[in-house]
Order: structure tokens, then C-alpha cells, then sequence
């Protein structure tokens, strides 16, 4: 068992993501039965050193998907209709967020994309450290895929706590 905390899993996994990963793609994703068969994806605006959501996100939106892009409200994560334009992304937070009404039909949702800095072989990750996601991801039926670079799978349980929600598939930056 990984003996590390999470804040120092944290700090030791934002140092290792290397510009050598900033050309690994996602395009992948959408080749998942799962994603295939979906009309609603939520997926995520990366920022920082995350794994470059922005080609996967257009390339869904081009295959007539309905994607979804959250917001945070409060201490919850809301679902905004992104049409993959510039204009309806504002940059006035830290984190690039869409402009727009939240969605009130979360059961839409068919899948959701989940950033990690980690994530272990029975799916359970590593973020931010706030919360958010595992928030979120209790209150909706999707099919959840983590998203990750290849040194951030490891190979012992990460530490959880009680509210921690593991996703359905970890899928790895090529």
C-alpha cells in the first residue's frame, strides 16, 4: 500500500508531468463503446500541465456529440452545452469555464470525462483535492473515464477516503 498522503502524492505528481507529454493525444477516447454510443459527454476544459482535452473535446463536438463543460457553483460542479467556440469560454477564474445556463438534466449525461494528477488499478483518483468531482460524479448513472499521462497510473492502491467515487475505465495519454 502506497504510504504517501494524498496532499504529497499531490505536489510529487504536478512536478512529473513533463513537457514530453504535452504531444500524447486523446483522440482515442471517442473510439470507446461507450463514448461512441453516447449523445451527452461531459468532459473538461484542461488547464495547466492536465492531459490537452481541447482536441478531443472539438473532435466530439464535430462527431455531433452534445458536450458538456463544468462550472464550478459554490461547492458543486454544474453542466454547461459547450458548441466549442472561444467566446463561450470565460477566463475571468483560474480554471477556463463556459458561459451559459446549466443544464437541469444531469440524467442526460451518458459520460463524464474525469481529470486526476493519479489513479489505481481499480479506478479510484487522485485530484485536486477538493472534492468536486467525487461531488458530482454521486449524483449521476454515467460511465466515467479518468484521464491521465502513463506515469500516473501507479501500480499500488492510492489512499481513499469515504467519499472518494472510483471511475468506471482509466484511460492513459498515447
Amino acid at each position: 500500500m502506497n504510504t504517501q498522503s494524498k496532499s504529497e502524492l499531490r505536489q510529487l505528481l504536478r512536478k512529473q508531468r513533463a513537457e514530453k507529454y504535452k504531444t500524447h493525444t486523446l483522440l482515442h477516447i471517442s473510439q470507446i463503446p461507450q463514448v461512441e454510443k453516447a449523445q451527452t459527454i461531459a468532459s473538461y476544459f484542461s488547464y495547466g500541465d492536465e492531459p490537452d482535452t481541447h482536441a478531443l473535446n472539438q473532435h466530439l463536438i464535430s462527431l455531433g456529440k452534445s458536450l458538456l463543460l463544468p462550472r464550478i457553483n459554490g461547492e458543486s460542479l454544474e453542466w454547461v452545452q459547450w458548441d466549442g467556440s472561444n467566446e463561450q469560454i470565460s477566463s475571468q477564474s483560474l480554471i477556463p469555464e463556459p458561459i451559459g445556463e446549466a443544464i437541469t438534466d444531469t440524467n442526460a449525461i451518458e459520460v463524464v470525462l474525469v481529470p486526476a494528477l493519479a489513479m489505481d488499478p481499480t479506478g479510484y483518483r487522485l485530484g485536486q483535492g477538493k472534492g468536486f468531482y467525487d461531488r458530482a460524479l454521486k449524483g449521476l448513472s454515467a460511465f466515467t473515464i479518468g484521464i491521465i499521462f502513463p506515469h500516473e497510473l501507479m501500480s499500488e492502491p492510492l489512499p481513499k477516503d469515504s467519499w472518494d467515487v472510483p471511475v468506471n475505465l482509466v484511460e492513459i495519454t498515447r
